[in-house]
């Protein structure tokens, strides 16, 4: 959020008890040290910066590592080619480094090169867009191939999204485009009054706005005269400006979003926003907006969704001093357990991820039940991925075939029919394993799982076609 996110919205969502970072993509050092002392004479010492090595000049870059090492900032966003020698600068000057990736590939890299937290970004981010893939599939990749903590970002906007991500595999969820419109963000009015006034399927991605970035760099944007082609040629050889900050020009075609400071033609400047746009409906104090998003995802892990998604320290497998004499008793060995709740996650990764597509399409009637099937997808996403790191397994990043059979129902009542035959799948798996089960901690989570879905058969039931 260059420009945008400044001490005045970082204090705020930071007193809501978030964690803000500043957006000083291409600042100068005097901006960073000023915003970063705003921030401290407030009271907060939890806050990032964001830096954007591959669009800074080389020596406006070094200024700005030097100077934030030298205020001992806590922690530092880089995104886009992210060099691994800052990586290291940073992690030995004891800066946490948090790497926002778009696929697994580079999520791979910056866990290399030293990056403490990843940032998966899905296709679905305002702003420049580093993957192509949706965020529901990014996630569970990116989770079951590190050890490292993952942030999802990416046209969150509400509660609902915050606890989906979560249920996906998540530790934590990072908003941008819905805290553009509040009242201490640094966007122009113009730009906020765009948001609220969006409907989801006002943003599109475009490469149109290109001036300061990389070539083949796409953005996410609230369509307008250049998206739709109405200015000429992006990539012509004539700039020609359209409006001005703090007395910089600002060029058609540029990446600069409009802000407080600036002046010009708004309509054709880049109006960044995320995919749930449509979600966000009016312009409020940023504390409201963090309060808002966390009571909302609180209501729905009323039943317990958040003990079940903590990630506890791995235990001695507990079947791992008795793994020939389980096998001989018929108890499952550990790889056979592992197997077979890598199998359950994969189904109920697939599962979450259509309950989320069906809470935004589907009529009020059905909105409470769809969003309590998503609770308890969630709380069964966390408890088998925590199981299997106590078992000192890998959570499979894979989503079960279940989604893609799913999606390809348009229907409403048809697509809950399905998920009634899903449930009862899950069932048949724990009623077959639960035998197996040696240990009594895990049997009793496994017992009340299975439980949960015969209570979502019959839920499901009563508004679908199947028979109970």
């Amino acid at each position: 959020m260059g420009g945008v996110a400044r001490s005045e919205l970082v204090a705020a969502v930071s007193a809501a008890g978030a964690f803000g970072f500043l957006g000083m993509v291409r600042e100068p050092v005097a901006r960073i040290r000023s915003e970063v002392e705003a921030l401290r004479r407030r009271g907060f010492k939890r806050f990032g910066v964001n830096l954007i090595p591959a669009v800074t000049d080389r020596e406006l870059l070094e200024a700005q590592v030097s100077s934030c090492i030298a205020l001992h900032v806590p922690v530092i966003g880089l995104f886009w080619d992210i060099p691994f020698t800052l990586v290291r600068r940073l992690r030995d000057a004891g800066i946490i480094v948090a790497c926002q990736v778009g696929t697994l590939a580079e999520a791979r890299s910056v866990e290399h090169a030293g990056a403490h937290i990843i940032i998966a970004q899905g296709i679905e981010a305002g702003g420049h867009v580093r993957g192509e893939c949706p965020l529901d599939e990014l996630i569970p990749g990116i989770v079951g191939q590190t050890t490292l903590p993952v942030l999802a970002a990416g046209g969150l906007a509400d509660g609902a999204d915050l606890l989906t991500v979560l249920a996906l595999g998540a530790q934590g969820a990072v908003f941008g485009t819905a805290l553009i419109a509040t009242e201490e963000s640094f966007a122009h009015e113009y730009h906020k009054h765009r948001l609220v006034a969006a409907v989801s399927e006002d943003t599109v991605l475009t490469d149109a706005f290109h001036i300061h970035w990389p070539g083949g760099a796409k953005v996410r944007v609230l369509a307008n005269s250049v998206t739709r082609g109405e200015r000429g040629n992006p990539f012509g050889k004539t700039r020609i400006a359209i409006g001005a900050d703090e007395g910089r020009p600002i060029y058609l075609f540029s990446t600069d979003s409009p802000l407080r400071s600036t002046t010009g033609d708004f309509e054709a400047m880049a109006l960044y926003a995320g995919a749930g746009a449509g979600r966000i409906n009016a312009v409020q104090a940023a504390t409201a907006k963090i309060h808002a998003i966390a009571a909302q995802a609180a209501g729905l892990c009323a039943s317990g969704v958040a003990s079940g998604l903590e990630r506890k320290e791995p235990a001695s497998p507990a079947y791992s001093a008795h793994e020939m004499e389980d096998g001989d008793m018929g108890y499952a060995t550990r790889d056979e357990l592992l197997a077979a709740l890598n199998e359950l996650l994969e189904a109920e990764r697939a599962g979450a991820r259509v309950i989320l597509r069906m809470t935004r399409e589907a009529p009020q009637a059905l909105k409470a039940i769809v969003v309590g099937l998503l609770r308890d997808e969630a709380r069964w996403c966390g408890i088998l991925t925590r199981t299997i790191h106590q078992l000192l397994g890998t959570p499979s990043g894979k989503t079960g075939t279940f989604y893609e059979k799913a999606m390809a129902i348009s229907d409403m009542a048809e697509r809950l029919a399905l998920l009634y035959r899903g449930q009862g799948w899950i069932v048949r798996k724990l009623e077959g394993l639960l035998p197996r089960v040696r240990d009594d901690a895990l049997h009793a989570d496994l017992a009340a799982m299975l439980k949960s879905h015969r209570d979502n058969i019959e839920l499901v039931a009563l508004h679908s076609s199947e028979p109970v």
